[in-house]
């Protein structure tokens, strides 16, 4: 039995050229970049669920001296991992797309003749998503009576946004009637344009009114009201946000394509 131990880290060490092999620098980037997004977005989605699915009714329950006592305590602990794991998992995740995804689909247009630019592709796809949050920035304060209106004039945006992303994308790496746009190209790209929505919300609309609604709560002087719906707003459109962007990312790894080839 005692060779028998010995013989087993023999046998994986025999099974290592056909199983195992060391990543090379290259690829060991591009393992650092995946893990890195992969493990923000869990930090960062996992607490946009507990603040819309279990803090909001919390807080509600809650009396003012209470709130006064566990709000300077819990939400800026809370709110840094929300806001850093949010931009950490687009920066990575927007590393990763246009290195390992947007410039394989180029240099394989280029070199079917084409003259497509890796840096214009992604700077047109990011436009898109900056200008549609934008909108939906400028119409926010307008809908915060109905969160029913704000959500139909979202998903409406939203997929103007997805159409526009698909045509462009297809456009741009298309070269004499084919498109060099993969499946990955236009299912992240959908994906990554409503992660950066999400992003824009969060540092744009979310964590400026929570330093206000923190403020207030610790010095007993109230931040607006408007100011706390605003959030929310942006706060749930992030959660129904989230559904979408994660079935576009699940489609790029071909368990069922829908876009592209």
């Amino acid at each position: 039995m005692f060779e028998s131990g010995l013989q087993l880290p023999l046998s994986f060490a025999m099974l290592q050229d056909d199983i195992f092999h060391a990543p090379s620098g290259q690829e060991l980037i591009r393992i650092i970049f995946r893990w890195v997004h992969f493990v923000a977005g869990i930090t960062w989605i996992g607490m946009l669920y507990f603040f819309n699915l279990v803090n909001v009714n919390f807080m509600k329950a809650l009396d003012a001296p209470t709130k006064k006592v566990v709000v300077p305590e819990l939400m800026p602990r809370a709110l840094w991992y929300f806001r850093w794991g949010a931009l950490v998992t687009v920066f990575a995740g927007m590393s990763y797309y246009a290195m390992y995804i947007l410039r394989p689909d180029v240099v394989n247009q280029r070199a079917a003749g084409g003259d497509a630019s890796l840096l214009m592709v992604f700077l047109g796809w990011l436009a898109i998503s900056i200008v549609f949050w934008v909108i939906y920035f400028f119409l926010l304060p307008k809908l915060t009576k109905d969160g029913r209106i704000l959500g139909v004039v979202t998903a409406v945006l939203v997929i103007l946004m997805s159409v526009l992303i698909v045509w462009c994308l297809n456009d741009q790496l298309e070269h004499r009637g084919d498109s060099y746009a993969s499946n990955k190209t236009l299912s992240i790209g959908i994906g990554g344009a409503l992660g950066m929505i999400m992003l824009f919300n969060v540092w744009g609309i979310i964590w400026p009114a929570q330093k206000r609604i923190i403020a207030g709560t610790v010095s007993g002087d109230p931040a607006p009201p408007e100011l706390a719906r605003r959030a929310f707003l942006a706060s749930r459109t992030n959660t129904w946000l989230s559904l979408p962007m994660l079935f576009f990312m699940a489609t790029s790894h071909g368990d069922y394509v829908i876009l592209g080839k």
